[in-house]
C-alpha cells in the first residue's frame, strides 16, 4: 500500500507570521513536507517583511508551490502605476500604503512571478486545481450552494480545487468533485480567533481532507500593530482588523460598504478610495465597533 502524503494548504496570511509560525509548525509535526500556498501573503497587519522571510526561509528546506492572490495583484499595479492614488494616514489605503512601503523590490518581483492560479498532480494522488479566489479570476469568491460556482467546479478538468479569498474554511461538494478551502491562517472569518490552515492527507488514490484550527498568541499581533504606529495609519481599519482577530467578526467588506453609502447619502456620490474618515467613524459606531 502506497504511504500518506501529508500536504499543507495555506491561505490568506495578511503579515500574520505569528499565526503563520503556528500553522507551519503545526504541521511540520505532522509530518508535512509539502506546502501550498494560496496567495495574500500581506497586508493588513504590521510584518509584511518577517512573514516573507518564513516563506522563503521554508522553501529552502521543503518542497513549496505559491501563486497569487488579490493583494499581490495589488502590489504590482501599484508599483506599475508610479505609486498612485494610496495615502499613508488614511482608513481606506493607509495599510495598503503602509504594506507596500515595506516590501522590497525582490519581494514585488517574486510576487509578479506568481501565476493566479496552478496545476497541480503528485504520483498516485488525484490532479487538483490551486486558486485564489476562483479559476477563472483571482479575485471571485467561490461560495457555497451558488450556481456559479457549482458550474465553475463542473467545468473544472480536476477532481480537486483548492481556493482561498474568502477566509471561511469549509469544502463545496458537487458530484464528483470537491472544492476545499483552508480558511485564512491571518484574519480568519468566524474562526472565533483561531488561526486556520488545511492538511490533506492523499491515500490510496484519494485525498482526505483535515481542517485545522489554532490557537495562537492573538494579542501579540495586535499590540504589534501599536507598537509600530499601524493602527495611526489606518485608524478605523485596524480598529476593525482588531476586533476580526480576537472574535472572527466582522470582515472589512461590512465597514466599507456602509461607510462609502454614508459618503454617498451625504455628498451624492463616492467613489473609492476617497472616503473621508468621519464616514468610517460613523460606519463603525453603527457596527458597535468604536473604540
Amino acid at each position: 500500500m502506497r504511504g500518506t502524503m501529508q500536504i499543507a494548504v495555506i491561505s490568506d496570511i495578511h503579515s500574520n507570521y505569528v499565526a503563520l509560525k503556528r500553522c507551519i509548525d503545526a504541521a511540520l509535526a505532522q509530518n508535512v513536507r509539502t506546502f501550498l500556498f494560496l496567495g495574500d501573503y500581506n497586508g493588513e497587519l504590521a510584518s509584511p517583511r518577517k512573514t516573507l522571510e518564513i516563506l522563503y526561509d521554508l522553501k529552502e528546506s521543503y518542497s513549496c508551490y505559491f501563486i497569487k492572490g488579490n493583494k499581490e495583484e495589488y502590489w504590482i499595479n501599484y508599483r506599475k502605476s508610479k505609486e498612485k492614488g494610496w495615502r499613508e494616514y488614511d482608513s481606506t489605503t493607509g495599510c495598503l500604503f503602509y504594506t507596500y512601503h515595506n516590501l522590497l523590490p525582490t519581494d514585488l518581483d517574486f510576487f509578479e512571478s506568481l501565476d493566479y492560479k496552478m496545476e497541480l498532480a503528485f504520483p498516485g494522488l488525484p490532479p487538483m486545481t490551486l486558486c485564489h479566489g476562483s479559476p477563472n479570476r483571482v479575485n471571485e469568491k467561490m461560495q457555497p450552494n451558488c450556481p456559479d460556482t457549482l458550474a465553475l467546479m463542473e467545468r473544472n478538468i480536476h477532481p480537486y480545487i483548492l481556493f482561498g479569498h474568502t477566509h471561511r474554511q469549509g469544502m463545496i461538494r458537487h458530484g464528483e468533485k470537491q472544492a476545499l478551502n483552508p480558511g485564512s491562517v491571518g484574519m480568519p472569518s468566524g474562526s472565533g480567533g483561531q488561526a486556520q490552515f488545511l492538511i490533506l492527507r492523499g491515500e490510496n488514490s484519494r485525498f482526505i481532507p483535515d481542517f485545522q484550527s489554532l490557537d495562537y498568541d492573538v494579542e501579540a499581533v495586535i499590540d504589534e500593530m501599536h507598537t509600530t504606529g499601524l493602527n495611526e495609519k489606518a485608524p478605523c481599519w485596524c480598529q476593525i482588523t482588531q476586533h476580526l482577530l480576537r472574535y472572527g467578526t466582522p470582515d472589512h467588506s461590512g465597514p466599507l460598504i456602509r461607510a462609502m453609502e454614508l459618503c454617498k447619502e451625504s455628498e451624492g456620490a463616492c467613489h473609492w478610495p476617497d472616503i473621508p474618515e468621519k464616514y468610517w467613524r460613523q460606519s463603525l459606531k453603527e457596527a458597535g465597533l468604536s473604540s
